[in-house]
């Protein structure tokens, strides 16, 4: 049993424990109460003066034998001696815990205790389970919850927010709850981290934290992507604005380009609607604005003050960038540099290393598990095992672990991947060795030269929540198309369009996919009805289903288009990047 989930079991136990003491002594009282002599002696005097008559007569005697029984009174009804005394503020704080719902977490989550903006707390929610905290139960929630960090945020302090303007002197209150919650998290050895996000009191940087990171949680792709970016209408050109009193250049105005604020809750809508971005030159949203255009598939420059530009440099770059539509190579290389660098599990890993977690929780390399792949492969031969090798080493992003048969797990070039530090996993196929077997099989659907069957065999045998089911050569950034493509649409499987026979690909009616804006043809990034999988939640493949029927019984699967090589310069920087380990997103 887990840490925090024993924990759980203790307090709910614990909780239990006191509640049937409560009730031991409220009996032990109420029993004591009315076998007490000033209750008798109510009772008494209270019937002499409903009836006077007969009771003033009795009321002498009956005074006269309580008074003799009053030395002789038990005390065996009291509470027990053995008995935990009853402590009724940790009573009330007990049932309170059971109110909240708060549970034990996933083992492939960090629960997170959250003291957050909106923007970070949508932002970190697919990669972590966190536990928001608010100013007034924030003791409760943390006494009834074992969890891995707190984590807070300057824009936590934004007006209108329940934690405005914690770390004010003014706002006792508030600051005085989240100093209890950080002396809780160190009394306990849980570390907290403050996410320096956004302009905040200068004394929530004092309340004593483990971690000051300056800068947000990165880019959330599962919501700047660009995924059914063709159905966004909107302008070719967008102006992103620091606050709404920025003034828009004159040129942009006359361009006829959109105009949106770096919070606002449409930003993602309005990057993926434009061919360019023209962002802040410089300052905090600099960085944070161009990553998001890039994820959403959008040029970008950069311009200065708007009343020193002039609009010399506006008036060549905006129209030239407008009116070239970014190439697929372009859109994919952009993304891949966000995915890789600037993605919030990414960014998340980078706040967690170093930091002295628990030593039951995995640590840094949790928030990248999502990305963990495992590849599934049936190599016939030693050509084909090296060749297994040669596109899984050079791989971008390199999987965590590969499932082969066991009679393939002695070439050589399976060999080669587990002295390079590839977990090498080996499954039993079982041979048909009736003829009602071997026709059963020939009846499978095929994925590659495997049936489906022989797939869900080698996923048994996969730890890791993807699964590639490796068919022939592949190029080197095309795992990690599949996984960002994965992480950006939260789709189930991803591969390329399979058609039904009537020449439909899936794509759009208008005969045009989110790359191909000047209708070029082809699909990117478009749900559909039916794949060819390239990439799949390792559950999915375990079942042995056809992929065919995999949209009926409920899986959302997502198109990708075919490799269009690499955009020039490498990144959208200029950058190019190597190797990447799945298990830990460090690029090397």
């Amino acid at each position: 049993m887990k840490r925090r989930e024993q924990s759980q079991t203790e307090q709910l136990r614990q909780a239990l424990a006191e509640r049937e003491a409560q009730l031991q002594e409220a009996r032990s009282r109420l029993a004591a109460v009315e076998g007490s002599t000033s209750l008798q002696v109510g009772r008494a005097l209270t019937a002499a003066a409903k009836r006077p008559g007969r009771s003033l007569v009795k009321l002498p005697r009956d005074l006269y034998r309580l008074w003799r029984r009053s030395g002789t009174t038990r005390h065996t009804e009291r509470r027990r001696p053995g008995a935990e005394p009853v402590r009724s503020f940790d009573a009330e704080r007990q049932e309170a815990r059971l109110l909240t719902g708060v549970v034990g977490g996933r083992e492939d989550l960090l629960v997170v205790a959250t003291v957050v903006g909106p923007a970070i707390q949508q932002a970190i929610d697919p990669y972590v389970r966190t536990v928001p905290l608010r100013p007034h139960d924030a003791q409760i929630v943390m006494d009834g919850v074992d969890v891995d960090l707190v984590l807070v945020s300057s824009s936590a302090a934004a007006p209108g927010s329940p934690w405005a303007h914690v770390g004010d002197p003014a706002v006792v209150d508030r600051t005085r709850a989240l100093h209890w919650v950080l002396e809780s998290a160190a009394a306990r050895g849980i570390p907290a981290v403050l996410l320096d996000d956004a302009p905040a009191p200068p004394a929530l940087r004092e309340l004593g934290f483990d971690r000051v990171h300056d800068g947000d949680a990165g880019v959330p792709l599962h919501q700047f992507n660009p995924v059914a970016a063709d159905l966004v209408r909107g302008p070719e050109a967008v102006y992103v604005r620091s606050g709404a009193g920025d003034r828009v250049p004159d040129l942009l105005t006359d361009l006829g380009a959109g105009v949106t604020d770096v919070d606002a809750p449409d930003l993602a809508d309005a990057l993926r609607a434009a061919n360019v971005a023209v962002i802040p030159g410089s300052g905090p949203d600099h960085e944070r604005v161009r990553r998001r255009a890039w994820a959403c598939g959008a040029h970008v420059v950069a311009h200065a003050d708007p009343a020193r530009t002039g609009g010399e440099d506006l008036a060549v770059s905006v129209p030239r960038l407008r009116a070239a539509v970014p190439s697929s190579a372009e859109q994919r290389t952009m993304l891949r540099q966000v995915f890789f660098d600037a993605a919030t599990p990414v960014r998340l890993a980078e706040i967690l290393d170093g930091l002295d977690l628990a030593t039951d929780t995995p640590g840094a390399e949790l928030p990248l598990r999502g990305r963990s792949v495992a590849v599934l492969a049936d190599p016939a031969g030693e050509a084909e095992a090296d060749q297994l090798a040669d596109d899984l080493l050079g791989a971008t992003l390199r999987p965590t672990e590969v499932v082969v048969p066991g009679a393939a797990a002695r070439l050589p070039g399976v060999q080669r991947l587990r002295a390079e530090g590839v977990t090498v996993r080996s499954a039993r196929f079982s041979a048909p060795d009736t003829p009602e077997e071997l026709t059963r099989d020939g009846d499978r659907p095929r994925i590659g030269a495997l049936g489906t069957d022989g797939w869900a065999a080698l996923a048994e045998r996969a730890t890791a929540p993807w699964a590639y089911p490796w068919t022939g050569r592949v190029g080197a950034d095309r795992l990690a198309d599949l996984v960002c493509a994965a992480e950006c649409s939260g789709a189930d499987a991803v591969g390329a369009p399979a058609s039904d026979g009537t020449g439909d690909t899936g794509g759009d009616a208008r005969g045009q996919g989110f790359f191909d804006r000047a209708r070029t043809g082809g699909t990117q990034y478009v749900f559909v009805s039916a794949v060819t999988p390239e990439l799949a939640r390792t559950p999915l493949l375990r079942r042995g289903w056809n992929p065919a029927e995999w949209n009926r019984r409920g899986s959302r699967l997502l198109a990708l288009g075919p490799d269009h090589g690499t955009a020039p310069g490498g990144g959208a920087d200029g950058s190019a990047h190597s190797a990447a380990d799945a298990s830990t997103g460090a690029v090397g």
